[in-house]
């Protein structure tokens, strides 16, 4: 395929700019290297890039009926129809990842494109027929695929029958679509996501409701149906029951033939005390765990954490005998991790405290701030909850390793959001060295992790391209490429040659 004109411009431009973005952002020395087995890549996901929302037999999915039902739920009224387009233009993006140098490329499959109706209705075999292509041009290119198998889109009809999620049901409709892909992908398909971040698609779809199917209760958020105080209890209890499902199968079906590996992917934020008190010190430990250990701790240990227990009482679910003994002897492989931020944490427990995020007994009671005082945690971005502040990545891997016993772990997304403002200029899109800053820091905090002893495997960065970014639209832009979303042209950021310098000085 032929670059274009304006992709060679650009990119020779950046050649010769380059060297004073890497003094500026990073200082190579002979210990900065990682494993020559490290993988480098970029994360996607099916309904943020794909578009072709109805092509080749796709169904309707939970986000192409929400977002044309409540346009005014997303911040610029669109929708993911067309996305990126990278259902069209894959051999096109697969080209910028040869570009940039990675070896590793994350991306979700469409749930209602391999069943369009779930269980309720035939195999999609076209979709199946895409999903192929694409990995088999990356593994081609050398780029090896890392898939993930329900990324918050799932056929609209298990809505319509049993209200997906807060129904044990869809562990079985989940097991079955694990089960397809295993069948059809798993002979190059050597690492495998189960669900990605039920902790954050749970807390928006049910507690606050911003995310289909828009469930919640006062004072939580303004639904017309839900249960804020229960409903996402539920719905995360029969994530990881379909995720344990889903491990049995491959472990028992596949993985000896396939030699592959499969974990889950959470959403972390590293939660500092606000002070030293205990009681601070306390509330910092229950928000981990109403957040990412809600999560991981089943995953893992196949017990939900002792805070959780403790102040939810009956309002969270328990396992039964047969469901614990299948998360214990099912377990995951690894865990993917998606870190962005961090935030000061204050006691609601047994202090004073306003109404706020976390601050509620179904938030475990700790109050998440972005500052105490005049001092903020870290550097504040035009993103309300993207905190820069690449310490807490570094604590949050520490703790990880120490909670989870040292448990492979892949940096699964990691990225800098622009908000594209009504003035906000092409140029300046294209200009990031805050985007550049903010992966250079974190990039050492991992370094910095893994000299600690963090078991980390891999990083993606969080994204390709500028894409759909879910109740944000196209207003917030994460892509390393620039996406014109009326030509759909990408072109490479100074980020791209930033990170592509990056990965070739960085590899042994």
């Amino acid at each position: 395929m032929k670059l274009s004109a304006n992709f060679v411009i650009i990119f020779l431009l950046q050649i010769l700019l380059f060297p004073l973005y890497s003094v500026c952002f990073h200082q190579n020395s002979s210990d900065d290297s990682f494993p020559s087995d490290f993988f480098f890549g970029t994360a996607s996901s099916a309904y943020q890039y794909e578009g072709a929302y109805l092509t080749d037999g796709k169904g309707l999915n939970n986000w192409d009926v929400f977002t044309r039902e409540n346009p005014g739920k997303i911040l610029d009224g669109s929708n993911g129809n067309i996305a990126a387009d990278q259902y069209n233009r894959f051999m096109d993006d697969i080209q910028l990842m040869t570009y940039l140098g990675v070896n590793s490329y994350r991306l979700s499959i469409s749930w209602a494109r391999i069943l369009p109706k779930g269980r309720f209705g035939r195999i999609n075999y076209l979709g199946i027929k895409h999903y192929n292509s694409l990995i088999d041009a990356l593994t081609k290119n050398g780029i090896t695929p890392f898939v993930t198998l329900n990324h918050f889109d799932y056929p609209q009809e298990l809505e319509n029958q049993f209200k997906s999620w807060l129904s044990p049901k869809m562990q079985k409709e989940f097991a079955y679509l694990a089960d397809i892909c295993f069948k059809h992908f798993g002979d190059r398909v050597k690492h495998w996501f189960t669900l990605n971040e039920p902790n954050q698609q749970i807390i928006l779809s049910y507690l606050k409701g911003i995310f289909p199917p828009s469930r919640c209760s006062m004072p939580y958020g303004n639904c017309t149906q839900g249960n804020s105080e229960t409903e996402p209890f539920i719905a995360g209890h029969n994530m990881i029951l379909a995720h344990a499902k889903a491990v049995q199968i491959y472990h028992t079906k596949y993985q000896k033939e396939q030699k592959g590996i499969i974990g889950m992917v959470v959403q972390t934020s590293w939660f500092e005390p606000i002070s030293d008190s205990i009681a601070d010190k306390k509330a910092a430990e229950r928000a981990q765990s109403f957040y990412s250990n809600w999560i991981l701790d089943p995953v893992v240990y196949g017990k939900y954490p002792e805070e959780m227990v403790k102040l939810l009482g009956s309002a969270l679910p328990r396992f039964l005998s047969n469901e614990l003994k299948s998360l214990k002897n099912y377990r995951s492989d690894f865990l993917g991790i998606n870190h962005y931020t961090s935030y000061f944490v204050k006691d609601c427990l047994v202090s004073a405290c306003n109404s706020g995020d976390g601050a509620s007994k179904s938030e475990g009671l700790a109050l998440k701030l972005d500052r105490k005082g005049n001092v903020t945690i870290g550097e504040l971005t035009d993103v309300g909850w993207q905190h820069i502040h690449p310490e807490g990545f570094r604590k949050m891997l520490n703790y990880l390793k120490d909670r989870y016993h040292n448990i492979p772990l892949f940096i699964t997304e990691n990225g800098f959001g622009d908000l594209q403002k009504p003035e906000t200029t092409v140029e300046e899109l294209m200009h990031d060295t805050k985007r550049i800053q903010y992966l250079s820091g974190y990039l050492d905090a991992l370094k910095s992790a893994m000299r600690d002893g963090a078991n980390v495997k891999g990083y993606f960065v969080w994204s390709l391209l500028d894409n759909f970014e879910w109740s944000s639209g196209y207003k917030v832009r994460f892509g390393l490429f620039h996406v014109d979303f009326t030509t759909l042209k990408r072109t490479p950021k100074q980020s791209a040659s930033w990170y592509k310098n990056f990965i070739n000085q960085h590899v042994n």
